[in-house]
């Protein structure tokens, strides 16, 4: 299998229970014999470039209205864990523009990394939109920790 592969969300995923018709999904895998826990934390330890882009975001979308700072409580990464389960962490939280969750689900054998978004308006559609070629890119790049086999959990 290469590094990293576009592909559907597992059924079992406690994310089908968010998505509905008309919202964002996508999902990635990868080759990966981690527990989630250790899957996540590499997903979320996001590069140097990466963490530039969410402050730039954050200075961006201030004046605007939208949330600049995550909510408080258990977080991996920057983003808070919104349920758990044995083989998945579903990390996300709700905003007035738009609602987002991204789920990490370990089989075993495999890792999967996955985004479901729902905009709450237009100003929801325009930031997935512009925001949509980052996306990719640090998803792409997250999956790729989770598969690197010469790094170490933290």
């Amino acid at each position: 299998m290469s590094r990293t592969t576009k592909t559907e969300l597992p059924k079992h995923s406690l994310l089908h229970r968010y998505v509905q018709k008309g919202d964002f999904l996508d999902c990635y895998k990868c080759a990966t014999a981690l527990p989630v826990d250790d899957a996540a934390q590499r997903a979320m330890a996001f590069p140097s470039w990466a963490k530039g882009l969410l402050r730039l975001r954050n200075i961006l979308v201030a004046p605007l209205g939208l949330a600049h700072e995550f909510p408080k409580g258990e977080k991996i990464g920057p983003f808070p864990i919104d349920r758990r389960g044995d083989h998945e962490i579903i990390l996300g939280f709700d905003d007035s523009h738009l609602n987002f969750r991204i789920s990490i689900l370990t089989t075993g054998r495999e890792a999967y990394c996955a985004t479901w978004v729902q905009c709450n308006n237009r100003l929801g559609r325009l930031y997935l939109t512009v925001i949509m070629p980052f996306h990719v890119l640090i998803v792409r790049n997250a999956v790729r920790q989770i598969w690197r086999p010469d790094i170490k959990s933290q």
